[in-house]
């Protein structure tokens, strides 16, 4: 690490913005863990909907309190070097990403019980710095005091075509655009309004659009922002 300060690193933004992909290149790059927060609230509600939870888009959150000490979500490192979501020891990595669980996590992320245990989960994962973590309140409310915080947006066209060709490379067939496009703007909505830690953009965060930058930009991007935030910290 070159002696480099240990520091926690944040990013907030919509669904599809490309953040997760951002996050995990920069956690490899400086050699941190990285979580996905978002991982973690599709986990809880792919189990609302194995275990019959979910009346349409009515969610029987008295049943989920109960149920909710049975929920485990951990993370795993596959032999190519992946990390991958578990729900009580399985591998659900595909299934979390599926519309299925698209179209109903945000209804369990707006749960204040479901929010206060999985942040206590995520502040025990990074109480020792060295993080990279993604999700929606991660610099307001998980860790506001960070050293690094980015807020990452794009368009809603340009999300909703990200998630369906990422939705088309898994074997989706019969997912639309504009299903995709229709679930990216009620998310949007959820996210930005619910009661419980809405989403918003953190006083101290850099925002990034990054609707028109490559994969290759937003990593040079990135790295500048950590060097400089680094040097900082060292003047300091």
């Amino acid at each position: 690490m070159d002696n480099k300060p240990l520091i926690t690193i944040a990013f907030d933004g919509f669904s599809s913005s490309g953040k997760s992909t951002m996050a995990k290149s920069l956690a490899k790059r400086i050699g941190y863990a990285y979580i996905d927060t978002g991982a973690m609230y599709r986990a809880v509600t792919l189990y609302c909907i194995e275990h019959n939870l979910f009346d349409g888009q009515k969610l029987d959150t008295e049943e989920l309190k109960r149920q909710m000490p049975d929920i485990r979500i951990t993370f795993q490192v596959e032999k190519d070097g992946k990390s991958v979501t578990c729900l009580n020891g399985r591998n659900v990595e595909k299934e979390i990403r599926m519309m299925p669980v698209s179209s109903k996590v945000s209804i369990v992320a707006a749960v204040p019980f479901v929010r206060h245990a999985l942040v206590r989960q995520q502040q025990e994962m990074g109480k020792n710095k060295g993080i990279v973590m993604d999700g929606r309140d991660i610099g307001t409310v998980v860790f506001p005091d960070a050293e690094m915080k980015v807020y990452v947006n794009a368009s809603p066209e340009t999300r909703a075509r990200r998630r369906y060709d990422e939705l088309k490379a898994k074997g989706d067939t019969t997912t639309t655009y504009e299903d995709v496009y229709k679930n990216v703007c009620e998310r949007d909505y959820i996210d930005s309004h619910r009661e419980e830690t809405p989403l918003r953009k953190a006083d101290d965060a850099i925002e990034l659009d990054n609707s028109d930058m490559t994969i290759e930009e937003q990593d040079k991007w990135l790295m500048g922002l950590y060097e400089r935030t680094i040097s900082n910290l060292k003047r300091q």
